[in-house]
């Protein structure tokens, strides 16, 4: 089985991957953290909204919504 590194925004809905780098400033990771996306973690699609919209994420049965700039800069594993 061959992994890909993709942005978490490039994920078909219902899709789970694993976490593997975020991409940004000390700031940006300390937030996703404070939410539970961190390194090593799986994180499912629950639903992207239209027109560049948020995206609703699911990570340790916890739902959370991300706003697109902030996804795309969340490197999961296929």
């Amino acid at each position: 089985m061959i992994l890909v590194e993709t942005a978490i925004t490039d994920i078909e809905t219902g899709k789970a991957a694993t976490i593997i780098k975020l991409s940004g400033g000390y700031t940006f990771q300390r937030r996703l953290r404070t939410m539970g996306v961190r390194e090593g973690k799986i994180i499912r699609v629950i639903t992207k909204h239209p027109l560049n919209g948020p995206l609703v994420v699911e990570v340790e049965n916890r739902k959370t919504t991300i706003g697109r700039r902030m996804a795309q800069r969340i490197m999961v594993e296929v």
